[in-house]
């Protein structure tokens, strides 16, 4: 008994394969700056300030991980 298996790919070459990697890496990384540059930009605010924007020492996180990554 003889089996045939053919394989092809969705008409995606290793470089276009590569650039789809390298450009999901920017964007993650992109987005884990903003988390960062968020979470260091509320965190210098004082008690005092966070409270006239309404905002919580608890919820810094919160914010900064919906400010880069959404709900």
């Amino acid at each position: 008994m003889t089996v045939h298996v053919e394989t092809h790919f969705a008409g995606t070459s290793l470089l276009e394969r590569f650039a789809a990697f390298r450009a999901q890496l920017a964007d993650k990384a992109a987005k884990r700056k903003t988390y960062r540059t968020t979470l260091a930009e509320l965190d210098v605010l004082s008690t005092r300030d966070l409270a006239d924007l309404g905002i919580s020492r608890s919820m810094i996180k919160g914010i900064a991980y919906e400010a880069a990554y959404g709900k």
